[in-house]
């Protein structure tokens, strides 16, 4: 792979950068991913980070279903924490989103292994010595992440999954009755859009705009997201079946949801504090499955990215992160 540029300034401004990475072309045509880096200017205080709990450590973060990076916050924590914080906008999602591509889309979660090694490899020639690596992955990404943990061991040293998209939200009954059905038409028409189950709820949890706190590009995270398609879902539905049956991830595993879901046709206040998209309680059960060492942490007051709750919930998961670094990281 040769990189199509240097880093370069990125949309969230200083001190973020962004890396284009060059993939091999689909049958959309031209394809890439995009690696963002926070890199503040040294400063004599950041001496102290030497001793921090995530000292010595890479965080490479991977967003969601109709998502990208834009989280500052979350950057800094990491950094505050002693560690070098990137994050990737997989394939056709915000900055590596092109004008001709289907938002999203992918028929195999494992086509992703090609942007996750060309980010890693990237992190780890930016390093001036050997440096433990910290997978982040968020809802969709939390499962992509898993999954390719468990197809490569050895390469990371710690996995940590905020709200993973790891069961299908009719359980697993209803993911076996509805996976041939979906399987069937994504051979018949791969990229007819499914019926959009999505009301708009979590949209107006988040963005500033409506009852959130977060300013985002709406044409990258839409208000109701992007069009679910049969072969997509087909693969995330693979996906949820090899967690089922189990994965041997050979790091710990800190999985965090929120404490409660709300999954209802109609708004409630309810919402601005509960898991609006998925079934936590599957979750935290499906998490076992992982790997033999798996923490569950339930976040009273969350959402479903944790990290963009309320101000008091997202201290609250920050101290997890913390308490949990210090038991398995150091």
């Amino acid at each position: 792979m040769t990189r199509a540029q240097e880093w370069s300034p990125d949309v969230l401004g200083e001190p973020f950068e962004q890396l284009t990475l060059p993939l091999k072309p689909d049958a959309e045509g031209e394809v890439v991913a995009t690696l963002v880096r926070y890199a503040p200017p040294p400063h004599l205080a950041d001496l102290r980070l030497l001793r921090a709990v995530a000292a010595d450590a890479d965080v490479l973060y991977v967003h969601g279903w109709s998502d990208y990076f834009f989280q500052k916050e979350l950057a800094r924590f990491w950094h505050e924490n002693g560690a070098r914080f990137f994050a990737i906008d997989l394939r056709k999602y915000g900055r590596s989103l092109r004008p001709w591509q289907t938002p999203g889309f992918v028929d195999d979660l494992a086509t992703y292994d090609e942007e996750l090694d060309a980010a890693i490899s990237v992190i780890r020639e930016s390093a001036q010595k050997d440096r433990k690596l910290i997978l982040l992955g968020h809802s969709t990404g939390g499962l992509t992440l898993s999954l390719w943990a468990d197809r490569h061991p050895g390469k990371a040293d710690a996995l940590v999954l905020n709200s993973p998209w790891l069961e299908f939200q009719a359980h697993s009954a209803g993911r076996a009755a509805l996976a041939p059905l979906i399987g069937l038409q994504a051979r018949v028409d791969p990229k007819a859009p499914l019926p959009n189950v999505d009301l708009g709820f979590y949209t107006r949890t988040v963005s500033s705009t409506m009852e959130g706190e977060w300013d985002y590009n709406l044409d990258w995270r839409p208000v109701r997201g992007f069009a679910v398609l049969p072969a997509w879902l087909t693969a995330v539905m693979a996906g949820h079946a090899r967690v089922a049956a189990g994965l041997h991830i050979d790091v710990p595993v800190l999985t965090m949801v929120s404490a409660r879901s709300t999954i209802l046709p109609r708004w409630t206040p309810d919402m601005m504090s509960s898991d609006i998209v998925l079934v936590v309680d599957e979750i935290a059960q499906r998490a076992l499955k992982l790997a033999p060492s798996v923490t569950v942490s339930r976040i009273d007051g969350a959402i479903h990215d944790i990290f963009l709750s309320r101000q008091p919930v997202r201290q609250a998961a920050y101290a997890e992160v913390r308490r949990w670094l210090r038991g398995y990281l150091r």
